[in-house]
């Protein structure tokens, strides 16, 4: 995959004084949809994210942004894919980033010359882990592929025989292969049975449709919680007792009302002692943040992270653009509860009360919330042209957008980890 960045000066956080960075990743998981790292994707600044055509300069500058950002907030833990040239390979750019976080992407323009399997020999021994990315049939890097511990294969640039054919001839426990681009189920199928290890692609935020599916009991309670906080006025008492009902909620309560995230004076002893002290609105937030993470607990964990980035980041943007009587909070959190779920969105949103344009929006309806919840999509997938111009629609400033999509990723990392 080709890096989708802007590099101007050296990159700085959005709070800074610096250039402004935008940062999007897209998840690579394993065959029971778990995530394994992910490839970042930056942006700097806002006028022409191909000022510098030469893939160096993109290069150093995400490396730069993975140094200033971190790679704990941008991954949550997991691996980072950086897409590296042949300068940055020669030069040791990426030794700057930690081995054990780090898979070394090794672009198709890159020669495997013998300065570039010495650059990756360096590497095997230093510790990193090394991907070849759009590898094809008859591939120029076939030299560097004994340095390799994952080869990519795109499945739009390949044919189904092409991309059983490397598999056969490249995959090994040693070497696992990486369909890209992978969108639809039947595509994700098709790959797990031509031997395919790692997948890349939304393909999981899809949920694939079960006829008569028995809902589980904790997840009928996640959603008892949503709809008790959707009402106009809410009873504390039911949600007192739901609560209860379910282990994993009083622990997620307890546990999340004594991190720093809430700074209480003391400590919450009991579910009905948080709730008092919260007050309604912060109930009604808690226990859809509660929902979510507890919903996912058996889902790809980027799901439940990606529905926390967008609540808070769509509940930031609130202040500057016009939403009515929208809670954009709930339009972000609900934006992924289906595939969280595994049901359709319909069947979620029944017997929640929500108000009309947040509905339609969810639904994929006309809605007066479509420019912002385009917004959040176009920042998650990278479609820079489509955030700048909906940035213009809506009288946002880019420089606004980049520091609350930050300000979400690390809320969102606060939340999931529970620090």
């Amino acid at each position: 995959m080709k890096l989708s960045v802007k590099a101007t000066s050296t990159p700085a956080g959005p709070a800074s004084n610096g250039a402004q960075v935008y940062v999007a990743r897209q998840p690579i998981l394993s065959s029971n949809e778990q995530v394994f790292g992910y490839e970042l994707l930056f942006r700097d600044g806002v006028e022409d994210y191909f000022r510098h055509t030469d893939a160096d300069t993109a290069s150093r500058s995400t490396l730069d942004t993975s140094i200033l950002m971190g790679l704990d907030v941008l991954c949550d833990g997991r691996r980072a894919f950086i897409n590296c040239t042949r300068e940055t390979l020669l030069k040791d750019y990426v030794t700057l980033l930690p081995p054990a976080q780090v898979v070394v992407e090794i672009l198709e323009s890159v020669p495997a010359d013998d300065l570039v399997k010495a650059a990756c020999l360096r590497l095997k021994q230093a510790g990193y882990t090394i991907a070849l990315d759009d590898f094809i049939t008859d591939d120029p890097r076939a030299a560097l592929v004994q340095f390799a511990d994952i080869i990519k294969v795109d499945l739009k640039g390949t044919s189904p025989a092409q991309q059983a054919a490397l598999v056969r001839h490249f995959g090994s426990s040693t070497c696992r292969m990486l369909a890209e681009k992978v969108e639809t189920r039947d595509e994700f199928s098709a790959c797990i049975k031509a031997g395919f290890f790692y997948f890349q692609g939304y393909f999981f935020r899809r949920p694939e449709l079960m006829h008569a599916r028995e809902i589980p009991k904790n997840q009928v309670n996640y959603l008892r919680l949503l709809q008790a906080t959707s009402r106009d006025e809410i009873e504390v008492k039911e949600i007192e007792d739901i609560i209860k009902s379910e282990a994993s909620l009083c622990y997620r309560l307890l546990r999340y009302l004594n991190s720093a995230a809430f700074s209480f004076a003391s400590e919450i002893h009991s579910v009905r002692h948080g709730l008092a002290i919260l007050g309604e609105r912060e109930v009604r937030r808690w226990v859809r943040l509660v929902a979510a993470l507890g919903a996912g607990q058996n889902k790809s964990s980027d799901l439940v992270l990606s529905a926390l980035v967008r609540a808070r980041y769509c509940e930031l943007l609130a202040p500057k653009i016009p939403h009515g009587e929208s809670d954009l909070f709930l339009v972000g959190l609900f934006s992924l509860m289906d595939s969280i779920l595994e049901m359709p969105m319909g069947v979620v949103l029944e017997g929640i009360s929500l108000d009309h344009e947040t509905r339609a929006v969810l639904l994929g309806q006309k809605s007066q919330l479509d420019p912002i919840y385009q917004l959040m999509l176009a920042q998650e997938k990278a479609d820079w042209p489509k955030l700048t111009a909906l940035c213009a629609q809506l009288k946002l400033t880019e420089g606004h957008v980049t520091e609350c999509h930050w300000k979400a990723m690390q809320w969102a990392h606060e939340m999931t980890t529970g620090g």
